[in-house]
């Protein structure tokens, strides 16, 4: 079989398989773009799952007409520079992407239209590719000062194979949501939006830089609880870093669909980080639960190589021991200075069950009539927590000793820090 050169087109789409492997890969890709640029403020539409229309608006630093048509060719970056042998450093990255694959393979396999305005230029300029077809830059409208729109619409129509693979709407825009929502966590400063064919399930303001507005955008995405009953982790070895928050064993999930890592702010499905993790809550946690955790490891870009895979989403570590060692290490030692101390999700539960209207509910019993299920019979009103406080406040019960008798065991709470079992509730 004689070799051929493939033509540029079939290339490009060779890389967009690599590269864009459903809808929130594309998004991906083009948001990373944004934060490269700069940008204060992300905002993305998608329509049907992503598949029929992509828009990502950012107020980034923008391109010139001449960098517009650069932009949409192979391996053409902005984020890698020459040394002063002219030669380009591939083990000191310091950027999201880097590739310069994502918006010429995306070109490639859908219809594209860049808009950019350069900061400090008053003109904008529009580029359009259809198919790997590439027009030429003309003037256009754009609603900023500066900054970039990226607008894809029809996904994979030039490769309806691809199409096949695609799984519902509904389960692309949750794909979608989760990747804005990786992003927004590693970016606080950064103000993002999502809006899925048209309704807006997503609005994160800019927090200020640090543990603080990180916390406060990890509540606003994983909910307000976790911010009650998260461990703030800030420890550092040989020169690698690792901050984050990572929830109380109490407040555990039954999947590890909340566990969130990220390595120099570039989320990764790591299978080391992923184990580490598991590790450290393995004395804390039964089999079948899984923790809640947001981890950022920050090194020297020479000590992980972010190019193990075209779409960036693995990372292999150069002493994958200390990074382990660090995790473990770190958590574990978090947990252990929390103590005992319980989730407010489940402490709340608890006190519930000790309400009067709860209590007295729980003591009757269900017989069935006609019309179903009803009790027919209920203690009276049995007094709350708040009230029995208040009694042992007032002394309105008598000591101890003299309640049960002078032969009463006296038992020393110092051997039981977890508490002695005093009566039952609900024969519990």
């Amino acid at each position: 079989m004689p070799i051929r050169r493939l033509p540029p087109e079939t290339v490009n789409r060779i890389a967009a398989g690599e590269v864009v492997e459903r809808p929130a890969s594309a998004i991906k890709e083009i948001v990373e773009n944004s934060l490269d640029a700069g940008a204060l403020q992300v905002d993305i539409q998608a329509d049907d799952g992503g598949l029929s229309r992509i828009l990502v608006v950012d107020d980034g630093g923008g391109m010139s007409r001449d960098e517009l048509a650069l932009a949409l060719e192979r391996h053409a970056t902005s984020k890698l520079s020459p040394n002063a042998a002219g030669d380009f450093d591939l083990m000191h990255i310091g950027t999201l992407g880097f590739r310069g694959e994502a918006l010429p393979s995306i070109g490639s396999v859908a219809r594209l239209t860049l808009t950019a305005r350069e900061r400090g230029s008053g003109e904008a300029y529009s580029l359009t590719v259809e198919g790997g077809a590439m027009g030429e830059p003309r003037p256009a409208a754009f609603a900023g000062a500066h900054g970039a729109r990226v607008e894809v619409r029809d996904l994979f129509f030039a490769t309806p194979a691809r199409l096949k693979f695609m799984k519902s709407a509904r389960a692309e825009s949750m794909a979608i949501a989760e990747e804005v929502k990786r992003q927004a966590m590693a970016h606080e400063a950064t103000g993002f939006s999502l809006d899925l064919d048209g309704r807006r399930v997503l609005r994160l303001p800019p927090e200020r830089p640090g543990p603080e507005g990180r916390l406060k955008r990890l509540s606003a995405i994983l909910g307000a609880d976790f911010e009650d009953n998260a461990l703030l982790i800030d420890q550092q070895r040989d020169g690698v870093e690792l901050t984050g928050y990572a929830g109380l064993p109490t407040y555990s999930r039954g999947n590890a669909g909340h566990q969130y890592l990220f390595v120099n702010d570039r989320p990764v499905r790591d299978r080391l980080l992923q184990g580490a993790l598991r590790a450290a809550y393995a004395d804390f946690l039964a089999r079948d639960r899984h923790p809640t955790a947001a981890l950022f490891v920050t090194l020297d870009p020479e000590l992980v190589d972010v190019n193990v895979h075209p779409a960036k989403a693995e990372v292999r570590f150069r002493d994958p021991a200390l990074v382990r060692g660090l995790i473990v290490g770190a958590l574990r030692h978090a947990l252990a200075g929390a103590g005992h101390r319980a989730a407010t999700t489940v402490a709340t539960a608890a006190l519930s069950g000790f309400r009067p209207q709860t209590m007295a509910s729980a003591r009757g019993f269900s017989a069935w009539n006609a019309g179903g299920w009803a009790p027919q019979w209920a203690a009276p009103s049995l007094p709350g927590v708040e009230e029995i406080s208040a009694r042992f406040e007032r002394d309105d019960f008598a000591p101890a000793e003299q309640v049960h008798g002078p032969t009463a065991e006296v038992i020393d709470l110092t051997d039981y820090p977890l508490g002695a079992a005093r009566a039952q509730v609900h024969e519990t």
